[in-house]
């Protein structure tokens, strides 16, 4: 065995953007003999579950981390020993199982990617974070802690004009002129204490300052005035509101990492929520007729072996819908301050599972016909029921529905799936009184729920839409007359 003959396999991007991926389970143990595309470990990503091959022939030589452990993309996980084959140019050779190698002259080769059988292989170039910013030295901390002092009116003047802020200012020219990363509620939270974001620590992902730091920035101003006996009377409520519990009873209360697809949900809403304004109308309709195609339709022939419900009308009166009101089918690209309407329509179904929720999406299903879209979602709901939705599948979607019916749910207000402007929620199909023909008479009736982007949906675009969904399944026939 020599060092030439190890080859260290990288954690590959699974999914096109990402940047880290729990290790959920090991498949073999060192001194295991493998083989070229062998499955060596399951891991979870911020979108599904993902069994990686080994892309070579060899013997196992280390692990380099234990199940559980969340390792960031182009890091080194497992050392194999080809038995004297050449590692390729663009892989590096390394003896000691280091977890992270720095790549030689990567200038040369942006675009070189190590061999692997699934995913996108590790590109440094486009999934490598951003650094971190470095934290500040004592002299820094000193003059941070000073002005943060002065901010919230501590009296701490002496300390701020002190010889070494002066020096420290130098050594990070670049900071006064970018702006220190936050989200809004985050900002809003500083400037209601009178804290400056340049004078915070980040702690967050790529040096994001969160609630937290600020938090900590306003506990480390007020350690020196607790001290000092003529500390203003009004500081103290703010750490009466603010400080975070120093314990919590563990015998009551369970504390869950927050990783994986909880992770990604989290960051996903958070960033909906707070970038495209939410507008939600709603439609209580009458879908009897529709309830009885549904039985109609599985004693038809063509629908034979396929799932046939109620979504499935539904999710066909959303296309036709769409294909009437295109401008809904859009996204809204920041950046380049365009719309982008799109031409096609890759439908998102919300689906429960035991790993969290996750929206995949069905590619093309604007021209898919009715049994071929009953096909297509019952692939799709069998798939996310068994962990085993690609990340492929979770993305590109344009719209989606998510169907909280299911659980006895009238209606809500759901918030987008990033990159879309529009999300139609479905609630429960129940018997109601409702007038019929001049009569009051048990129908079957559900209430519908479209939220939408209102940068680039107007009312009456998102009106037109709920309206076209609510027609066709209070009168199915109109999936023919329509379409």
């Amino acid at each position: 065995m020599t060092n030439a003959s190890v080859r260290e396999f990288k954690m590959p991007d699974v999914g096109e953007g990402l940047t880290e991926a729990e290790i959920l389970k090991w498949y073999v143990q060192p001194g295991d003999t493998v083989t070229d595309g062998q499955v060596v470990c399951e891991v979870e990503t911020a979108k599904a579950a993902v069994e990686l091959p080994i892309p070579y022939d060899g013997v196992v030589r280390a692990l380099h981390f234990p199940e559980g452990t969340t390792v960031d993309v182009g890091t080194s996980i497992i050392a194999v020993d080809v038995a004297g084959g050449a590692a390729p140019a663009q892989e590096e050779a390394a003896a000691a199982p280091a977890p992270a190698v720095e790549p030689e002259k990567p200038a040369e080769q942006p675009a070189a990617r190590q061999p692997v059988l699934v995913g996108y292989g590790v590109a440094t170039s486009s999934t490598r974070r951003r650094p971190r910013k470095q934290a500040p030295d004592t002299a820094a901390r000193q003059a941070a802690s000073a002005v943060q002092s002065e901010l919230n009116g501590h009296g701490a003047a002496p300390a701020a004009p002190a010889a070494p802020a002066t020096p420290a200012a130098p050594a990070t020219p670049a900071a006064p002129a970018q702006r220190p990363l936050a989200k809004p509620p985050v900002r809003k939270l500083a400037k209601d204490l009178g804290v400056d974001l340049a004078t915070v620590t980040p702690t967050g992902p790529d040096g994001v300052i969160t609630r937290e730091d600020v938090h900590a920035a306003v506990a480390a101003a007020q350690a020196p005035q607790q001290a000092a006996p003529a500390a203003q009377p009004a500081a103290p409520a703010a750490p009466d509101r603010l400080a975070a519990p120093a314990s919590y009873d563990s015998a009551r209360e369970t504390r869950i990492p927050v990783k994986g697809v909880r992770k990604a949900t989290a960051a996903a809403m958070v960033g909906s929520a707070f970038t495209a304004p939410h507008v939600t109308e709603f439609v209580t309709v009458d879908v009897t007729r529709t309830t009885k195609l549904v039985e109609e339709l599985k004693q038809d022939k063509e629908f034979a072996g396929l799932r046939v419900n109620p979504l499935l009308l539904i999710a066909k009166a959303l296309l036709v819908a769409i294909r009437r009101n295109p401008d809904i089918n859009a996204s809204w690209d920041e950046a380049a301050q365009e719309i982008v309407v799109k031409h096609y329509v890759n439908l998102g179904i919300a689906a429960a599972t035991p790993r969290g929720l996750i929206v995949p999406n069905i590619k093309d299903a604007h021209a898919k016909t009715l049994p071929e879209l009953a096909a297509s979602l019952g692939e799709l709901v069998s798939t996310a029921r068994e962990g085993k939705t690609s990340p492929s599948a979770m993305q590109g979607g344009t719209v989606t529905i998510t169907n909280v019916g299911v659980f006895g749910v009238d209606t809500g207000t759901p918030l987008l799936n990033p990159g879309e402007s529009a999300i139609l929620a479905v609630g429960a199909i129940k018997p109601q009184p409702w007038v019929h023909k001049g009569k009051v008479k048990p129908r079957q009736v559900t209430t519908l729920a479209l939220s939408f982007d209102h940068r680039l949906v107007d009312g009456e675009l998102g009106s037109k839409v709920l309206a076209d969904v609510a027609a066709i399944l209070e009168q199915p026939k109109r999936l023919i007359t329509w379409a």
